[in-house]
């Protein structure tokens, strides 16, 4: 059955300081198909451009943008402008080809020829409305600190923020083990749990609607080996103490979806909760920091 293609739009936010960047990018990654990062290099200054449908929730868009505002304190001018539709749905699968990422995972399109690759994880999505398709540096930042980890047997892991559920189906493919992944938002609780079964995941991942740490069954199934938080800076601060206390003693966190100039603030506020760092992978400008706990 042909698709009937809705009329599209693109949104622009413009002059965009460093620390805004990811907090507004998290806010359109929410509600669009597609988002695109660029830096002014003579006034130091980002621009953020979404692709969606002009029809889609403006509700949505408007909340998604005024919590990006109460977290970084930058009011941010939206424009928008018409987009010509025609064309743009079969370029943007063209442009979501097949990822080596690290040296152990594939992420896949579902439109791509589902051939055998040895030697790599298959991760089986496409790039949609929950955050996570494999093309962030963030993403690939914490699949790369992944794979250098060596998980105990029945590990416990917790992806916190999952988004599409990429991460728990990375650690539930590469070490065998059972995730319980959260999100605040229940369009991406609903789609971690639709990407696992497509993965062949079902029963080894769980998605939980839950705001941060706020969920019974997360504080149940602590202390955890693992916990990924691909998040943003602000928020990983805020929650570096609640971290410390669901992390088993020798457990790893692996941080992301902060900017390298963030690290020393998301790396202070950890620190004082008793962790150490244990890596740190920089994929400009954004990183991703593998935390310990001693024990």
């Amino acid at each position: 059955m042909k698709r009937h293609i809705q009329p599209l739009e693109t949104l622009i936010l413009d002059q965009l300081p460093d620390e805004a960047v990811p907090a507004y990018e998290a806010a359109l990654q929410a509600v669009s198909a597609t988002v695109a990062l660029f830096r002014d290099e003579a006034t130091d200054t980002w621009r953020i451009e979404a692709v969606r449908e002009a029809t889609a929730d403006q509700d949505a868009l408007s909340a998604a943008l005024a919590l990006a505002a109460g977290l970084t304190g930058h009011d941010a001018t939206l424009a928008r402008n018409p987009t010509e539709a025609e064309g743009w749905l079969a370029r943007t699968v063209e442009a979501f080809p097949e990822q080596p990422i690290a040296t152990r995972f594939l992420v896949r399109p579902s439109h791509a020829e589902q051939r055998r690759v040895w030697g790599r994880h298959v991760l089986t999505l496409d790039a949609g409305l929950a955050f996570g398709s494999g093309e962030h540096s963030s993403t690939r930042g914490c699949l790369t600190a992944l794979e250098a980890l060596r998980l105990p047997p029945n590990a416990r892991v917790l992806d916190l923020g999952a988004g599409s559920g990429i991460l728990a189906m990375g650690a539930a493919k590469l070490a065998h083990v059972r995730v319980l992944a959260s999100d605040l938002d229940p369009w991406s609780v609903r789609v971690a749990e639709e990407n696992a079964v497509a993965n062949g995941l079902r029963g080894r991942i769980r998605a939980v609607l839950a705001l941060g740490w706020n969920h019974r069954e997360i504080h149940a199934r602590a202390p955890y080996d693992l916990v990924f938080a691909n998040i943003l800076a602000r928020p990983l601060c805020a929650m570096a103490k609640d971290l410390a206390q669901h992390l088993a003693p020798g457990g790893r966190a692996i941080l992301a979806g902060l900017l390298d100039s963030q690290v020393q603030m998301v790396l202070a506020a950890h620190r004082r909760q008793g962790l150490v760092l244990e890596r740190r992978i920089s994929l400009s400008p954004w990183a991703t920091l593998v935390l310990r706990r001693r024990g």
